[in-house]
């Protein structure tokens, strides 16, 4: 606090205010909107390659300055974490996606008070600040709405927010979240809701609130829609856009690509096209389902990439009315290569993939028509993931250059950057930061809110944007990767990496998973962008030596100890603070609860019981308690009458129970019962009233999760799409709840860790 330069009397005649100074930028000090795309890869923007049409992304491109060497961590969390902080992934404990963390420093999945945010930088000078879509940065056990938001944007030097933690989210019945608080979406599908229109929607909203009171103040807004993570979900008028545009497959698409890539001159025209991977098919080799299959998931990102841009448009047409797009530093990057989790057929829901019960070929046929719509969390097949990275090889999550290698687009028109240049030096994702505090003219800062600031690791690479710049020096001749084991070290022009995979057994003991026998391969990047020719063994020596300098790096940076268990961090995460968990109680029309913090019933026996009044004239319908949606999870409620149960395994089923005798007005109990047997299954029992009503025995539970977008637990409603069937959520209970309880009762009869050990095994 600064000290005070008044004066201060007896009283007011002998005393003379003063008021401490508020920070404000300069005049003419220009805007900046950092854009956030998601599991977008090298090739996918039309701009970098693709025939998928981004033509607002595209004229972003034209008018400023194209990296065609620009790299990120190979994953979501730990990317945004290096925009904001400017500090490697490790150093900020995001070592890997918040939802994974681990008790481990760079691994704790939220960046430290000391690692602070360029919007807390900013808003220290005077800037307002915006967040708008995807977070990822606060740990799962976090999100909700008991829990500290100190780790929330707001937390985070935020003005305002409106969005969705976690990774991923429905583009139609989306988990949001508007500054502090859970909220439910606008309005709903059937309405012609979609997430990316509604944050684009917001995000004017947050400028033009700011115009009506403060004409000139420069605003920093951070814009991270959800495309195009899975589900690849486009709204209704875009779900057409594309059919019959991709039926010629990856490997035609993937040469094409390549060759519109080396006439822009993104590539030296020695470039050579990594070849397709053994375990990708050629597209030929696909039967008719397979193909038709294919080239509908591949439509519906296209179609959801095409109008995310049409969204970024209506944005930029926004500052351009005002009169500010010319002095507004655009940064546009992705976060990652390609996903290739959708596996090698594509996925119609995630949730069955973390179930190890994927959907088969001809069930996902049968359901094409719902391939980007409410009920299916779709997600392309690897052919797609690696025509996405063109020309480069594998894929997100890796350290190869499919995965670490991104567009990365900046525009300042009155800032006399180069206009529709391309730049091809090296650059990483925690440069960006560097870059943005160089253009505005703005110092990195000792201590923020009195937090002493720890090195920053950014390169700015202002000076490659300026005109004719393209034989500048690059500013960065080092980077160390990090991924899940896998590993890579880039230095003056030179990479060395290794491959490790994912732990096949998830057994935290696992004796055969020894990083020391990793194969390392060596690379003449300056040469060989798509890593082509291995030189490990032409240079021995130097390949010893970056694999030194990357021990050295990982030990500066937080890395260590490797860890490549993915699953295991679903199934152990961090301990619960609160303990033992057995009862809870909810509360009707109350806010969800995300499933991490909800009580756990995976895998074991549990009730539910809700104590309700419905007054004459009140419809005896309506959701008392649900846990997730269409995907995947289970709902009691009310429904024609009588109350019914219903279990819905991750989409690919729904078993029912209902009452035999109907709810009439006045007050009831209901009592849901299940008793896990020894297999995959239970028995279950809905009472009414305390009468023994009607069993069931159901004959597989997940073991892994209810649902993976977002739906929670709630009470007197549902998230949504529905769980069960002839409801339309929220469908909320017209009546009172007194009282809703779930108990879970005992262990679990089966560790879900050791259900998915018990499978691969047999595999």
């Amino acid at each position: 606090m600064e000290e005070f330069q008044g004066r201060i009397g007896k009283d007011w005649r002998s005393s003379e205010p003063w008021w401490p100074p508020q920070p404000k930028p300069k005049v003419g000090t220009p805007n900046v909107v950092l854009i956030v795309l998601d599991d977008v890869g090298f090739a996918q923007l039309g701009c970098y390659g693709s025939n998928i049409a981004t033509p607002r992304i595209d004229a972003l491109a034209d008018k400023g300055v194209r990296l065609a060497n620009f790299h990120t961590t190979s994953l979501c969390s730990p990317t945004r974490a290096c925009l904001l902080t400017g500090r490697n992934h490790h150093r900020s404990g995001m070592g890997r996606v918040a939802d994974l963390a681990i008790g481990f420093p760079g691994y704790y999945g939220k960046p430290p008070k000391e690692n602070g945010f360029l919007s807390e930088v900013l808003r220290n000078v005077g800037f307002a600040t915006y967040a708008v879509g995807k977070w990822h940065l606060t740990p799962d056990d976090e999100t909700h709405m008991a829990a500290s938001r100190s780790s929330w944007p707001l937390g985070r030097g935020f003005d305002r927010w409106y969005g969705f933690h976690g990774g991923e989210t429905s583009q139609f019945y989306p988990a949001l979240y508007h500054d502090n608080h859970s909220i439910r979406p606008p309005r709903s599908y059937a309405e012609g809701y979609h997430l990316t229109e509604d944050l684009t929607d917001h995000a004017i909203e947050f400028i033009a609130d700011l115009r009506a009171v403060e004409v000139d103040r420069p605003f920093f807004l951070y814009f991270c829609p959800g495309a195009c993570h899975s589900p690849h979900q486009p709204p209704v008028r875009w779900a057409h856009r594309y059919r019959g545009a991709f039926d010629d497959g990856w490997d035609r698409w993937r040469e094409q690509t390549f060759d519109r890539q080396v006439a822009m001159g993104l590539l030296p025209e020695a470039t050579v096209l990594s070849p397709r991977p053994d375990w990708v098919r050629s597209f030929g080799e696909l039967n008719q389902e397979e193909s038709a299959l294919a080239a509908r998931f591949m439509e519906k990102f296209a179609s959801f990439l095409s109008d995310t841009d049409a969204q970024i448009g209506r944005l930029l047409d926004f500052l351009d009315d005002l009169g500010e797009l010319a002095n507004t530093i655009v940064v546009l990057v992705s976060d990652n290569g390609a996903s290739a989790e959708g596996g090698p057929e594509g996925s119609i829901n995630d949730v069955r993939l973390a179930n190890l019960d994927p959907a088969t070929t001809s069930e996902m046929y049968a359901r094409i028509d719902e391939i980007g719509g409410p009920t299916s969390h779709n997600n392309y097949p690897w052919g797609w993931t690696m025509a996405g990275n063109t020309p480069f090889r594998r894929w997100k999550r890796e350290v190869h250059e499919g995965g670490v290698a991104d567009p990365c687009i900046v525009t300042w028109p009155k800032g006399s950057l180069a206009i529709g240049e391309i730049r091809h030096q090296y650059a990483h994702a925690i440069d960006v930061r560097g870059t943005i505090l160089q253009l505005l003219g703005v110092a990195e800062p000792s201590h923020l809110d009195y937090v002493p600031q720890t090195s920053v690791d950014s390169a700015s690479f202002a000076s490659i944007l300026a005109p004719h710049a393209a034989s500048a020096p690059a500013t960065r001749t080092t980077q160390y990767y990090e991924m899940f084991g896998s590993r890579a070290l880039y230095h003056e022009g030179w990479k060395a990496v290794t491959f490790h995979p994912i732990a096949p057994l998830y057994d935290d003991k696992n004796p055969n998973d020894d990083f020391d026998e990793d194969q390392w391969e060596l690379y003449d990047v300056t040469h060989d962008l798509t890593e082509t020719r291995d030189l490990a063994s032409e240079y021995p020596e130097l390949l010893e030596s970056m694999k030194e300098r990357w021990w050295r790096e990982a030990e500066q940076n937080q890395v260590l100890p490797l860890d490549n268990r993915v699953l295991w961090a679903l199934v152990h995460p961090k301990p619960d603070q609160r303990g033992p968990v057995d009862t809870m109680r909810y509360f009707q029309g109350a806010s969800q609860v995300p499933e991490p913090v909800a009580i756990d019933l995976k895998y074991r026996s549990h009730r539910l019981f809700v104590d309700f009044t419905l007054e004459p004239g009140d419809p005896p319908a309506g959701v008392l308690l649900a846990q997730g949606s269409a995907l995947g999870g289970w709902s009691l409620y009310l429904l024609d009458g009588f109350v019914h149960y219903s279990l819905n395994l991750y989409g690919k089923s729904i078993t029912t129970l209902k009452s035999s005798s109907p709810v009439t007005a006045g007050s009831h109990s209901v009592l849901f019962s299940f008793t896990k047997d020894e297999r995959d299954g239970g028995d279950a029992l809905l009472q009414l009233d305390g009468s023994a009503d009607v069993s069931l025995h159901f004959d597989r539970v997940p073991p892994a999760g209810w649902n993976g977008v977002g739906a929670g637990l709630t009470c007197g409603y549902e998230w949504g799409p529905s769980v069960g069937q002839g409801y339309a959520a929220p469908f909320s209970f017209p009546g009172s709840i007194h009282q809703a309880r779930i108990e879970a009762l005992g262990p679990k009869v089966r560790d879900p860790l050791a259900e998915i050990e018990a499978i691969l095994s047999q595999q």
